[in-house]
């Protein structure tokens, strides 16, 4: 049987963490180091960090609560939001995080994520994957669920192994925050076909 992998997964706006549903109507929670720290100590496997505001206002403002988090945690810690280039992954990267997370890039131009796993390593870069069920298609969404693509989510995945990606993060947005369970019936639909890591957000 395999092992399960339990991570927090921390939505942080103007610096404090925030609980939302369907990625919206955001209530503050506190800052997010604090908690990251006690979810540590509690034996999460690993954490992420998600700025959920940063693609909205083109920046990702997270460094120092990367810098003071990774001074007390020693598990894998994950960034995204707001991520448009390579100096911005290398800033991400310096202040203390392990691993990157793109998506509304990555949606634009897929090309920042073959030359990020060049420079940083395939192990590095995860993509985010935002996704709604409408008209019985998943199809992807980025700005933090708000603006639809024209990408089904199965497509997406695809291309996605043969770029090369390290990791996969699959957020249902119609199941986040409401702790009704993941949606099953999609993870049945592709898991024959992922051939990496997949990491399921939305609805736990």
């Amino acid at each position: 049987m395999l092992k399960k992998r339990i991570i927090a997964k921390l939505e942080i706006k103007n610096d404090n963490l925030v609980k939302g549903i369907n990625l919206e109507g955001l209530r503050v929670l506190g800052k997010p180091e604090y908690f990251a720290e006690n979810y540590y100590n509690f034996g999460v496997d690993e954490l992420i960090y998600q700025d959920v505001v940063a693609s909205l206002y083109g920046k990702n403002a997270l460094y120092e609560t990367i810098n003071k988090t990774s001074k007390k945690i020693f598990i894998p810690l994950t960034v995204g939001g707001g991520i448009r280039n390579l100096n911005e992954i290398y800033k991400i990267l310096k202040a203390g995080a392990d691993k990157v997370s793109i998506n509304s890039q990555a949606i634009k131009n897929p090309q920042i994520l073959y030359d990020a796993i060049k420079i940083f390593g395939k192990s590095t870069i995860v993509v985010n994957i935002e996704v709604i069920k409408k008209n019985n298609e998943y199809f992807c969404y980025y700005n933090n669920g708000r603006t639809l693509s024209n990408l089904k989510a199965k497509d997406w995945i695809s291309q996605l192994q043969k770029i090369g990606v390290g990791e996969i993060i699959l957020i249902f947005v119609d199941y986040d925050g409401t702790g009704k369970g993941f949606d099953l019936e999609f993870i049945k639909k592709i898991k024959k076909n992922i051939k990496m890591p997949l990491v399921i957000s939305g609805g736990a």
